[in-house]
């Protein structure tokens, strides 16, 4: 399919609906997130219904940067691999201050990592590969020029109603989920609002052609020669395109800035008077850190940008949306089928909140560092950039962009605390590392085999349970249909792995290392992958408490 033009893909437009049919589940936007949210409700063998008032991908190349983490779910939903083999994978980023770099940052040192810590994409890809993968899927059924217009909360779901080319007509729905962008108009309709702030900035974004020998990092500067008083950032993307940001300053004309007779000579000013290139996409944008007051209104529900909007800086606006999805889709998929309480919903607004709040925190700093409003910012900036070159307490301070990570859900209502002596890392709320492992003499990675559900990981290090003990977990797996346990084991045990017990190898011993998991431990793992609980000693009773606190259960 590498001939494929995404950039101009256009879609058959679905006919329009007369029955006033009821879905279980309607996503409203076919971005990344709503892609990503019907993928995964529709592996959990939910219908999903998208609708979207367009009929094409999007224009320009627009998010390009995904998150370790984003790859990670998208390797759940199927796409990831493609996302990474089209994508620029890199690890590494400098920091320019003027003319000297002053900081260089390796995001993932260690090996024994399946993706990188980011690689950079065009969003007509990402949503290419993602809608290609929901195109196939029997389970979701994609409406294109299918537009939202009003809508009516109802005792036990939601009523829509949706024009289309061909006439418009009302559908009901059990959730409605709203991933229809940052301007949502199911927002509006709502009569709700994002607070939060928004910077007097305006930033130039240039897509530029060319063939250059530059590495894949990520390069930033802080008030460059060829752009005094300034930043710039420069990415690489496929296909020989490279994304260029130039800060502008707030009283920037954005009609004049775009012109190319004033773009070219600022890309001239970075790449020298010879370099040969040509403008793919310009852009103007200015930004805000925003977020909506609550993210669940009854049977609607919002995420991505409807739900919350960040600077560019950091990655961490996509990615996440995309994380959005991983939180809501299990906890949709066990209400639906009657295995949890309609107030597990409430977590996903408790703890995706949270996120958005962390993100904003991040996004704001790296804003306020980049384009300091004072001249006693400027001050400290310019001084903290100077002392970075030679001082790693300076380094600490520099902030290009916090860089997207995961959140940790500290203190969520689905945690069980620790009883037991762990080190803080991967506390309860955390995201559970990757790393390699031998499944049936095959080398493969551990969180693919989590397979979006429950997941009770036992370390055996040194042996394995006792009988009793492995019959207990045996009889838990029958009685639980939403989780599975899986043996981690140590070399030399797997010649002795009970037959009835899912197990892997961990040849290098780094999940053990990772989870910091002597002898015996086990780890309970969300479909997400967040960790839910964790233990020294665990007897299937706690599992059982555990795994059911996390589904929003009473614990017995």
């Amino acid at each position: 399919m590498g001939d494929i033009d995404y950039q101009a893909l256009e879609f058959d437009c679905h006919p329009a609906e007369q029955d006033g049919k009821h879905h279980p589940i309607v996503v409203v936007g076919a971005g990344p997130v709503g892609l990503s949210m019907a993928l995964d409700l529709a592996q959990k063998d939910l219908p999903v219904v998208v609708i979207d008032d367009d009929c094409r991908l999007s224009t320009g190349s627009r998010a390009i940067c995904f998150a370790k983490r984003t790859l990670d779910i998208w390797d759940r939903l199927g796409v990831g691999q493609r996302m990474v083999q089209k994508g620029i994978s890199w690890n590494v980023g400098r920091v320019y201050f003027q003319d000297e770099e002053v900081w260089r940052f390796d995001l993932l040192p260690e090996q024994g990592h399946r993706r990188p810590a980011f690689i950079n994409l065009q969003q007509y890809y990402c949503e290419g590969f993602l809608y290609e993968q929901a195109a196939d899927h029997p389970n979701i059924e994609l409406r294109w020029k299918h537009k939202a217009t009003a809508v009516e909360t109802l005792s036990n779901g939601v009523r829509l109603t949706v024009d289309t080319p061909d006439g418009s007509y009302t559908l009901t729905t059990d959730w409605l989920l709203a991933c229809d962008g940052a301007r949502s108009p199911l927002r509006k309709m709502l009569g709700q609002e994002s607070h939060g702030r928004t910077f007097r900035d305006r930033f130039l974004i240039a897509d530029v052609r060319m063939q250059a020998d530059f590495p894949t990092e990520r390069w930033f500067w802080f008030d460059p020669p060829f752009h005094p008083g300034q930043s710039v950032l420069l990415h690489s993307q496929p296909d020989n395109v490279w994304r260029i940001d130039f800060q502008l300053g707030w009283d920037a004309d954005p009609v004049q800035e775009v012109k190319p007779e004033n773009v070219i000579p600022r890309i001239r000013a970075l790449l020298g008077p010879d370099a040969q290139f040509e403008l793919e996409w310009v852009s103007i944008y200015t930004f805000a850190c925003e977020r909506m007051d609550k993210f669940r209104h009854q049977r609607i529900l919002f995420a991505g940008d409807a739900a919350h909007r960040v600077s560019p800086f950091g990655a961490r606006g996509a990615n996440s949306g995309v994380q959005d999805a991983d939180n809501l889709g299990w906890k949709l998929a066990l209400v639906h089928k009657g295995h949890a309480p309609e107030a597990l919903i409430d977590s996903y607004a408790a703890e995706r909140e949270m996120a958005a709040d962390e993100n904003l925190l991040n996004s704001s700093r790296s804003t306020d560092f980049i384009t300091p409003k004072s001249e006693m910012s400027l001050l400290f900036r310019n001084t903290v950039l100077t002392l970075a070159k030679h001082h790693d307490f300076a380094r600490k301070l520099v902030n290009s962009g916090r860089l997207s990570t995961p959140t940790a859900y500290t203190g969520s209502s689905l945690n069980t605390e620790d009883c037991d002596d762990f080190s803080n890392i991967l506390a309860p709320g955390a995201v559970a590392p990757d790393g390699p492992v031998t499944v049936a003499g095959q080398h493969n990675w551990w969180l693919g085999q989590l397979q979006g559900q429950f997941t009770a990981a036992l370390f055996c290090n040194d042996q394995l349970p006792s009988h009793n003990a492995l019959q207990a977990l045996a009889l838990l797996q029958q009685q639980e249909p939403d989780l599975k346990v899986i043996l981690v084991l140590a070399p030399g045990l797997s010649q002795r792995a009970p037959g009835n017990m899912s197990w892997v190898l961990d040849h290098q011993m780094t999940l053990a290392r990772r989870y910091d998991a002597l002898n015996g431990a086990c780890y309970l793992i969300r479909p997400d992958h967040h960790i839910a609980a964790r233990w020294r000693k665990p007897d299937a009773q706690r599992i059982q408490t555990a795994l059911h606190r996390a589904c929003g259960q009473e614990t017995p």
